[in-house]
């Protein structure tokens, strides 16, 4: 009986497979691929299974691992409206007119992030934070056209690396703003400092990296005349004003938190919004409702600045590829949860991160949170002596810690970043405090 292979090389009129290749030249050709033959289904499915069975999942190990990524409940609603094909396998629109699904789900996407965020129009997404802080960096030079980006000294290291690619080639310096040792929060002092005419831009975090609320976000507009950008937890905005009532030209932020699961570290949705009168600057795309020749309601891709699509000159980014289908699961998590469900959702990240740093403070050689002041689901925890050792301890228990802070914030050498969300049951909180206990 011929097999597959054998029907369709005889239906192509060859002989063999290497056939296929007759027309590249062989001085050309690698030879052939040191790969082991291919094993059964079975087979490689037990493969497999036998080495992620080395991994220990979140409902295993409960994590309060702060600084990425947050583990908040996506409701199988969100799932099922995601998972159907026709935003599954939808790629990015070249045809837009063709998919006004996507385009509306996208539109709707867009509606819902400038209304978190107070701005006027925002893209349909990039690949995550990181590279839409780098984005805005540029767009800032754009601008304003100054050399000099201020960025938090206390920051992500990979915003900063991913940032500091951006920006390569570029001939814009981006330079780090102190924080203040009591409040967490810019040091405004340090701040005023460092502006000058050549500063562009000046990127502030709300909440921000050590967890606390950036309660001056009105006096740092007030400071500069530079492009002020400000980075959000789009969960937070529920409670907090947007950066918009501040007065910030450009709104950056994770979208993981909305509907999208850890999946062990991505894939991500970065967010970007803006003022009206920056959108010709802003890369991306941007979706726009419209009516057909008949009157009808439609969408329609309205803006796209990249090279593939107008003169290379007038281009404001490469990017082309945004995250679409996780900006559906955004948008579809915010419409689920409602405007009270959001609220609800960040006041409670809010209690139970207060609960859970009180709690730890009561334990002998902790303390927390390290600064003082409104936090939203993180915070700084120290501790007496060595944090790693704790860290170890934690782990050889079954909790995951916190972020040490040692590689990314010397001074806070001995302390941790801390997380919580509503995921966490009380017997979660329990286990953590318990070995805390133990480890001091």
């Amino acid at each position: 009986m011929p097999s597959d292979e054998d029907e369709m090389l005889q239906a192509m009129g060859l002989q063999r497979i290497d056939d296929l290749f007759a027309d590249i030249p062989a001085a050309v050709r690698i030879p052939k691929i040191d790969l082991p033959d291919g094993l059964p289904e079975l087979t490689v499915v037990r493969h497999v299974t036998s080495l992620l069975s080395a991994n220990r999942t979140m409902a295993e190990m409960p994590t309060f691992l702060g600084g990425g990524l947050y583990d908040h409940f996506v409701p199988a609603s969100v799932r099922a409206i995601t998972s159907r094909s026709e935003f599954y396998t939808a790629y990015t629109p070249y045809q837009p007119e063709l998919s006004q699904g996507l385009l509306q789900a996208l539109w709707e996407y867009q509606s819902l992030i400038c209304e978190l965020t107070g701005m006027d129009a925002a893209n349909t997404s990039m690949y995550d934070a990181s590279t839409a802080l780098g984005e805005a960096a540029r767009m800032a030079h754009r601008i304003h056209g100054g050399n000099v980006f201020l960025v938090p000294r206390a920051l992500r290291h990979n915003r900063k690396a991913v940032l500091a690619n951006y920006l390569n080639g570029t001939g814009v310096e981006a330079r780090e703003v102190d924080y203040d040792r009591g409040t967490g929060m810019l040091d405004l002092t340090k701040l005023e400092a460092a502006l000058s005419p050549a500063v562009c831009g000046v990127y502030v975090e709300n909440p921000n990296f050590l967890g606390r609320f950036e309660e001056q976000l009105a006096e740092i507009r007030a400071l500069t005349g530079a492009v002020f950008v400000v980075g959000v937890n789009p969960i937070a905005q529920a409670v907090v004003r947007p950066p918009g009532d501040f007065g910030a030209d450009i709104v950056i932020g994770e979208g993981q938190s909305l509907g999208t699961a850890v999946n062990c570290g991505g894939p991500l949705l970065g967010i970007f919004a803006c003022r009206q009168e920056h959108v010709r600057k802003m890369p991306g795309r941007v979706i726009g409702l419209t009516r057909d020749v008949k009157g009808h309601r439609a969408f329609c891709m309205t803006l796209q600045t990249r090279e593939q699509h107008i003169r290379r000159e007038k281009a404001m980014s490469n990017i082309c590829t945004n995250e679409s289908l996780l900006a559906v699961a955004a948008a579809a998590f915010v419409a689920v949860q409602g405007s009270n469900g959001l609220r609800r959702l960040a006041a409670e990240n809010i209690r139970r991160a207060k609960e859970l740093a009180a709690s730890i403070d009561k334990i002998s050689g902790f303390t927390a949170p390290v600064f003082n002041g409104a936090h939203f689901n993180e915070f700084v925890v120290r501790y007496k002596g060595d944090y790693s050792a704790v860290h170890r301890g934690l782990l050889a228990r079954g909790v995951h810690g916190g972020l040490s802070l040692a590689r990314q914030l010397p001074e806070l050498s001995d302390s941790a970043l801390f997380a919580t969300t509503e995921r966490q049951k009380a017997d979660d909180v329990n286990r953590l405090l318990q070995a805390l206990e133990a480890v001091a």
